[in-house]
């Protein structure tokens, strides 16, 4: 074991987790790479091993399933002795008017965003009860203060994870552990948005290779969300200089929503 802290990116093997793993290895975290696809689990922590001077594991697992959640967590005590962190990534989206939502889809959304949320923050509490406090993030979304046009399934599990955030804020508070919700902007060029492209075009009217610049007009700082925007924040919120600081959700949507 090293002397490092150690932080789950639960969701971690691509695009933003794995923006958050590298990142939060530069700030000298051990890190487990726990995603659903366990070769881009592996792919990431290979990585981190060698570009960063720390330890790193990949654990393939279903977020929304509580036993492997438990043997995750199990696994990475069993690694690095402690959990520090965790950072709750895993998202899921499908963007159709309410009339067309289907149930698999409404179902989805709730249990990537909310329930593996919630089951996570659940099993990793446990532990950082015992060593005497921690941290917990949710990357959440301005979608869960604002509702979102076609997006009912992913608005509504985003607004339960602000209430999620608070209520563990509250239970977690006399044992040490902060949890806080960081409110992204649209990642213009994450995976994610780039799927939903032609599902926004068609919402809005207008061609795919304008919906971006759609999206970049209605932010008063006229661009786009990226990794580091969040990764800046998520860095602050596990940090001591944010030690006063917990059940939040903070914005970082460069003005496009400020409550």
């Amino acid at each position: 074991m090293s002397g490092n802290k150690v932080a789950i990116i639960a969701g971690g093997g691509q695009s933003l987790g794995e923006a958050l793993s590298h990142s939060l290895a530069v700030e000298g975290y051990d890190i487990i790479v726990a995603d659903l696809i366990c070769e881009n689990a592996e792919r990431v922590a290979s990585d981190i091993r060698g570009q960063h001077n720390v330890k790193a594991l990949a654990v393939g697992v279903d977020l929304t399933q509580e036993d492997e959640v438990a043997e995750m967590v199990r696994q990475t005590v069993e690694a690095f002795g402690r959990i520090d962190l965790l950072v709750y990534v895993a998202g899921f989206a499908k963007s159709i008017k309410i009339t067309d939502f289907g149930l698999k889809d409404w179902t989805t959304s709730i249990d990537v965003n909310l329930t593996g949320y919630f089951l996570c923050s659940r099993e990793v509490s446990k532990i950082m009860i015992e060593q005497g406090g921690g941290n917990i993030i949710q990357i959440n979304s301005k979608s869960g203060k604002v509702g979102s046009k076609h997006n009912s399934g992913y608005s509504a599990s985003k607004f339960g994870g602000v209430g999620l955030t608070q209520s563990l804020a509250l239970d977690l508070a006399e044992h040490n552990i902060r949890v806080n919700a960081i409110m992204p902007g649209n990642l213009l060029s994450s995976p994610m948005f780039q799927s939903l492209l032609p599902q926004y075009a068609k919402k809005l009217g207008i061609a795919e290779n304008e919906v971006e610049q759609y999206y970049t007009d209605k932010v008063p700082l006229k661009r786009g969300c990226t990794y580091d925007d969040i990764a800046n924040a998520v860095i602050f919120y596990a940090s001591d200089k944010a030690a006063y600081m917990t059940g939040q959700a903070i914005n970082v949507t460069g003005g496009q929503v400020m409550h």
